[in-house]
């Protein structure tokens, strides 16, 4: 069965004074049907980036330099893709972004930006969008949805401006949905109540959910698989048990070992000495070596992506504990 998303050897480039910076150097995934993706990695990692052009959002200064993303096996982005494929991007394909305060219009009341898409996706007049936003907004646990259509984003808290967040990306029925870190700034209780309600839409939906995120917590909760990028690359890719249970890559085990965990009885976690290398120039061959304790000569050349398990890996010395038993 064709996957619904498909991303094949993305690049990504940023020109700048300084150089052009390489987000995304050939990253390549899937999303089937019903599934939830966990897209984790440090910042900078290109995680967001990703989601960017997945959506189309990749503007000036920045560019699709090579790749392509297929939606149901349509090209959509890159090579012989349309140039504004109609009917996708907000209705099929949508996305909650990673700050509600600064991604809702301040100047819009919270019933006209959730009518917005309504009206141009569904062909709603404005009476029955705004009808359809109150549902919504009472969907995602809202109480006086009515009343909420007629504030503006200042008048809510971050929990409810998020949850405003998913009704919109959730208004015109899509099939995908890509939550970029959707509990940032959130306290532990309004994290898990979205969190709950992401898994209940989907559920509900049957939405496959690509879910950007740096808390492993999350993904464990959440994800049927688990994409690992560093660096612009996706270094290992397998379902969440697999990875939580036998990380291959050096990286991905440096992640679980720095993750506090209730019944581990380490007194210290695993810090991974080092910082991630820059874009602007970026190292040849592995660009975790210069972290990786295990890093041998080998690791001088770019290792392929190839399968490991139920999953893949980029690693020369896949499956080698980096940090003791991993």
């Amino acid at each position: 069965m064709t996957p619904l998303l498909e991303v094949e050897n993305l690049e990504v480039a940023f020109d700048t004074r300084a150089g052009t910076v390489q987000a995304l150097r050939g990253v390549s995934l899937t999303v089937a049907r019903g599934e939830t993706l966990g897209l984790v990695g440090e910042s900078g990692s290109g995680k967001s980036v990703t989601a960017q052009a997945i959506m189309g959002l990749i503007d000036i200064p920045g560019r699709i330099a090579g790749g392509q993303v297929r939606w149901q096996g349509h090209p959509l982005v890159g090579a012989g893709a349309p140039r504004a494929p109609r009917g996708v991007w907000g209705k099929d394909i949508s996305m909650v972004f990673q700050n509600p305060m600064t991604s809702l219009n301040p100047l819009m009341t919270i019933g006209d930006q959730i009518a917005e898409g309504i009206t141009l996706h569904l062909g709603l007049p404005r009476a029955a969008a705004l009808d359809r936003a109150a549902e919504l907004l009472a969907a995602v646990g809202i109480s006086g949805a009515r009343r909420r259509l007629a504030q503006f984003p200042h008048e809510l808290s971050g929990g409810m401006r998020q949850r405003v967040m998913i009704a919109m990306a959730v208004a015109c029925e899509p099939k995908l949905v890509i939550a970029d870190e959707p509990t940032t700034a959130l306290d532990v209780t309004i994290q898990a109540q979205i969190l709950e309600l992401m898994a209940e839409l989907q559920d509900r939906l049957g939405l496959s959910i690509i879910l950007i995120t740096h808390d492993l917590g999350i993904v464990a909760g959440l994800c049927h698989r688990v994409a690992v990028m560093y660096a612009g690359q996706i270094v290992e890719v397998a379902p969440v048990e697999e990875i939580f249970a036998a990380p291959a890559h050096p990286y991905t085990q440096g992640l679980i070992r720095s993750t506090p965990q209730l019944e581990a009885g380490e007194e210290r976690l695993v810090a991974i000495d080092g910082m991630p290398p820059g874009l602007l120039h970026p190292p040849e061959g592995c660009a975790f070596r210069a972290r990786c304790p295990i890093a041998g000569p080998d690791c001088a050349k770019m290792p392929p992506l190839r399968a490991w398990g139920a999953g893949q890996v980029a690693c020369w010395k896949a499956g080698t504990p980096a940090w003791g038993a991993a």
